[in-house]
């Protein structure tokens, strides 16, 4: 188990969350959406003032917790983590097997709560694809993003083929992706709704349709935090010979890791009040190993759009 744990949560640090071995702590609630239950949590809301953020925030593969942050932000800031159909309390639904249905799956949620927009979303790994889409979905509705160390879902078939030549590399990062999903869906060592989770994103492929998104709306705040130049760690080498992957870790991390700050400096060019972050040697669960750095960027975000 440890061996391909840490394959899937070191070799593909950007697609998988750090945090889906990791149980939510607190009080959970339940809300009925489309017919089935989903869990989630509020801080603060009866606090939120009119017309002010509220942080909604989305986990990587698999589901997990945000709560490293939650002490770093003031008494004002209100906002709402969730969990996706089939993890931890919320229940399955067979009905959700696409990314959209996903995101429109969240915003039913929002509008059962009655949590007003405008929403200020926060999406770790895969969550950051999520967001994304909802903000493509709902633009009018969303005020800033977040992005902590996101997949790179805009990385097109070809670029992954000249990636992977470029790095002298016999897999690509999307052949990764799809190889460290299956083995999350089928290792009965992950929690029942982290298979789920991971059979579902397995079949929608990957990010059918995001490429083709309509740009960003240029009043969204967005800020993107990634960490890169990550260091090799025995089990992934092991792994790496293990399955014949042909790897070579160092080439092949530099030139997926250059397009994914490609193509987030693109997605974000336009847009008033966003940066991107860069965090050399950091590991794919920024909060986790700094919370108090991302929960400051996080508000900076937030602080930009308080009048």
């Amino acid at each position: 188990m440890k061996s391909i744990n840490t394959f899937i949560l070191g070799l593909l640090l950007s697609l998988i969350s750090s945090s889906s071995i990791i149980a939510q702590q607190g009080e959970s609630q339940l809300a009925v959406v489309d017919g089935k239950k989903l869990s989630y949590r509020t801080f603060n809301l009866e606090k939120r003032k009119a017309g002010e953020p509220v942080l909604v925030f989305e986990t990587g593969l698999g589901g997990g917790t945000f709560d490293p942050l939650l002490g770093f932000f003031p008494g004002t800031v209100s906002g709402i983590q969730y969990e996706r159909n089939g993890i931890g309390q919320s229940e399955q639904d067979s009905r959700v097997v696409s990314d959209t249905q996903v995101v429109e799956r969240l915003h039913a949620l929002l509008q059962t709560l009655a949590v007003k927009p405008p929403y200020l979303l926060v999406g770790h790994s895969i969550g950051g694809a999520y967001i994304r889409l909802f903000a493509a979905k709902y633009p009018d509705e969303v005020c800033g993003l977040v992005f902590s160390d996101p997949t790179d879902f805009m990385l097109s078939a070809d670029e992954n083929k000249e990636a992977m030549i470029r790095s002298k590399s016999a897999t690509g990062y999307r052949e990764v992706s799809a190889i460290s999903i299956k083995s999350m869906s089928e290792n009965q060592n992950f929690r029942p709704g982290a298979r789920y989770d991971a059979a579902r994103a397995l079949k929608a492929g990957y990010f059918i349709g995001y490429r083709e998104l309509p740009p960003l709306k240029s009043s969204i705040a967005a800020t993107v935090i990634i960490s890169y130049n990550k260091n090799i760690e025995a089990p992934d080498e092991e792994l790496n010979q293990k399955l014949h992957l042909g790897i070579n870790f160092k080439p092949w991390w530099k030139e997926y890791d250059d397009l994914r700050i490609q193509h987030y400096s693109e997605l974000i060019k336009d847009n008033d009040r966003s940066m991107i972050v860069l965090l050399p040697k950091y590991s794919h669960g920024i909060y986790f190993q700094n919370p108090e750095l991302v929960a400051k960027l996080i508000l900076d975000n937030y602080r930009s759009h308080i009048k």
